[in-house]
């Protein structure tokens, strides 16, 4: 399968070609630029990081706290990451975004707690895709009890709290997503003409759910 902005696309791969692909529509229409694309069946060799990454790296050593580690999957992209940093003071944020490495969650973990610091975000948009919506609540729970166990922090992302950022009237499922946001150390929100309401009604939720 190929899956193409958020899943909204579905194609079946029928044929290679050289380095080329033909694939079958499942479902979905036209497709607009920017778009995300998931591979969640294939086993994928890239890079953790590009020369550009690398030269990048150089920039944020200097004036950042903290790395976030796009689409990591196993140890070795960790480990590549901290041997590009060097031995000095940032954190290491590794963005939990596909099936993979959910599986190898622990030993990420381990590699990452190496550096000074490490966090984790639960990039719950890509990883839906990765690993099928129904499956999303289920994983995000095992995925905080195992950051808890490593007394790593953990960020609660994608989507949150998206309709009031960009409407001003937040959905009543939001809000009670929201609100499971208090089990995470960290929420992140998106931009939206809405973001100060937003941000308010977020602090809100939190503070009350707290003192549960």
């Amino acid at each position: 399968r190929v899956l193409i902005d958020n899943g909204l696309v579905e194609l079946a791969i029928t044929a290679k070609r050289g380095r080329a692909v033909a694939a079958r529509v499942i479902h979905g229409g036209a497709v607009s630029t920017r778009k995300g694309i998931n591979l969640p069946d294939s086993v994928i060799d890239v890079p953790a990081l590009t020369d550009k990454d690398r030269a990048d790296l150089a920039f944020a050593a200097r004036h950042a706290d903290a790395i976030g580690l796009s689409f990591v999957r196993r140890e070795d992209d960790v480990r590549m990451l901290r041997e590009a940093l060097g031995a000095g003071h940032l954190g290491i944020v590794l963005k939990i975004e596909n099936r993979v490495a959910f599986e190898h969650l622990p030993g990420l973990l381990l590699e990452a707690m190496r550096s000074p610091s490490v966090g984790l975000m639960i990039a719950r948009g890509d990883l839906a895709v990765e690993i099928g919506y129904e499956r999303l609540a289920e994983v995000q729970e095992e995925i905080l009890w195992i950051a808890e166990a490593a007394h790593v922090p953990v960020i609660w992302a994608t989507q949150v709290l998206e309709t009031m950022a960009k409407t001003g009237q937040p959905s009543r499922a939001e809000v009670t997503d929201a609100a499971m946001g208090v089990r995470a150390e960290c929420v992140m929100l998106n931009k939206g003409p809405h973001i100060i309401e937003a941000i308010e009604l977020l602090d809100d939720i939190l503070t009350r759910m707290a003192r549960h």
